[in-house]
């Protein structure tokens, strides 16, 4: 029997990560999730209870009766789950594309990457580029030069894109241009720079190493539902945390999965069926980029 897989997970406190660890673990997989401080290793290592949880209803029993605090190990295997690590690095000191290698070195076996991190909009133009730009292509080059790892999933944004695609209309584009130009100018062109860099080092290795960049429109806190997926019919929209964190975990797991951009927006279809239909297709949206 094959080892579980080994993921990676970077901005492990985030919204989408919380969701996104769970499911992971719940797979068999072992998960290590990066995160910036102390503070937020309590919340992130209670994922595992989660996980393990019949329910979410179960685990929020389990928090009062214990007062909120997780007493085991944070390496501790819980029945029926994966491994859930905590590593406590922040991801603004990765400066140049070996402070990214010494995180990958601390991590054994690891296969799979997911970056689901960013500034936040917090600490100016500059620390945008620095987290969302910088140290996601540090780690993507990093990873690439890995032979080990072959999986990055991105988490990106649905504008993020140079040239109007085909299956968006005027207005639409219109729309996305107003988002990147008016709007988030300093996040798109970091999340644009991220986004063609593993496109283009994941086209470049091979099927060994598959970039998946998974773009969601507005985030939302509502619950999971049925999806768009793919190329979308518009340029804006929401889209569910919730769905956007289980259409990451499908996606993972899915055999044959190419290098390919993902938009996401909440639609019509059931969401394993828009999974299987992308792959299954090999679905892009990258196309009509310089890049593609």
């Amino acid at each position: 029997m094959p080892a579980p897989h080994h993921v990676l997970l970077l901005g492990g406190h985030g919204k989408v990560a919380q969701l996104l660890t769970p499911l992971l673990l719940r797979r068999g997989w072992d998960v290590t999730s990066v995160i910036r401080s102390e503070e937020q290793v309590s919340a992130v290592r209670g994922l595992a209870r989660l996980a393990a949880a019949r329910d979410d209803e179960d685990f929020e029993k389990g928090s009062n009766k214990e007062g909120g605090e997780e007493k085991s190990s944070e390496s501790e295997k819980l029945k029926g789950v994966g491994k859930l690590e905590v590593l406590v690095r922040s991801l603004e000191e990765v400066r140049v594309e070996r402070d990214a290698r010494r995180v990958l070195d601390e991590v054994p076996r690891v296969d799979y990457i997911v970056w689901s991190a960013g500034a936040g909009g917090k600490g100016g133009s500059e620390r945008t580029y620095v987290i969302d730009r910088d140290a996601a292509i540090y780690f993507i080059r990093a990873a690439a030069a890995t032979p080990t790892i072959t999986r990055f999933l991105m988490v990106s944004y649905l504008g993020s894109r140079r040239n109007k695609p085909a299956w968006w209309s005027d207005e639409a584009w219109a729309a996305a241009e107003d988002v990147n130009t008016r709007i988030l100018p300093h996040y798109y062109r970091a999340k644009l720079a991220a986004d063609e860099e593993l496109y283009s080092v994941s086209k470049e290795r091979g099927s060994g190493f598959v970039g998946i960049n998974l773009r969601p429109g507005t985030l939302t806190l509502e619950p999971a539902g049925r999806i768009e997926l793919g190329k979308t019919g518009h340029s804006t929209g929401r889209i569910s945390r919730e769905s956007v964190a289980r259409v990451a975990d499908l996606l993972l797991a899915s055999e044959g999965l190419k290098n390919t951009w993902l938009d996401l927006l909440d639609g019509e279809e059931e969401m394993g069926k828009a999974v299987a239909r992308v792959v299954r297709e090999g679905v892009n949206a990258a196309e009509g980029e310089g890049i593609f």
